[in-house]
């Protein structure tokens, strides 16, 4: 049995004077490196978005950050421009030690649909190929890190679980958006069968 570690979005913009930034973000980076040298494998997530990404409001009229609007016949909330493919914000911080990590996994490019998973887009329409990846290499639990909490690593961590993964989320190491809606997430998460570590 073997369980990989799955750094999610340890991107600039996600950290404090990023343009999405996470209250905190930066203090969990000390605490994924610790982790990233326990485990046998490491791989990392990057929101990758084109400059005319659907889920920023900058590209509806009339759209108020964070509004709930809808994307793909989804409900989508209308988020700053952030992670824009080939800008800093979209790079992974100097910060975290990629040493251990093995591949990095993109997401978020279709400009029509946005993407929290590591796994698919959010209406499952595509797969980023991290599944074939892991189950290729023997891998039947991930834990998971990063950003931030209550969407890109609630929704891989629940992908996970449906695609047959034992998952666990690593409280420690990370931090969410809205902390309140995290404390019922977590519930949720359990009820499905994963885990808090």
């Amino acid at each position: 049995m073997t369980t990989a570690l799955i750094i999610t979005d340890m991107q600039y913009d996600f950290l404090p004077g990023g343009a999405l930034a996470v209250t905190g973000g930066d203090e969990i980076i000390d605490e994924i490196n610790r982790l990233s040298k326990e485990y046998d494998l490491v791989v990392a997530t990057q929101d990758w978005h084109p400059r005319n990404h659907g889920s920023f409001a900058s590209q509806h009229e009339g759209a108020q950050l964070y509004e709930l609007g809808e994307l793909a016949g989804m409900p989508q909330v209308m988020w700053p421009d952030h992670c824009v493919q080939g800008t800093l914000g979209a790079e992974l911080t100097k910060d975290l030690d990629q040493e251990r990590v093995e591949a990095i996994f993109r997401k978020g490019m279709d400009p029509k649909i946005d993407s929290y998973s590591a796994f698919f887009d959010n209406g499952h329409l595509k797969a980023t190929g991290l599944e074939g990846f892991l189950k290729g290499r023997g891998v039947t639990e991930v834990h998971i890190t990063g950003l931030a909490a209550d969407f890109c690593v609630w929704y891989t961590a629940k992908d996970a679980i449906g695609l047959g993964f034992e998952a666990a989320i690593l409280e420690k190491a990370v931090k969410a958006i809205d902390p309140d809606n995290f404390e019922k997430i977590k519930q949720e998460f359990l009820s499905l069968g994963g885990k808090l570590l």
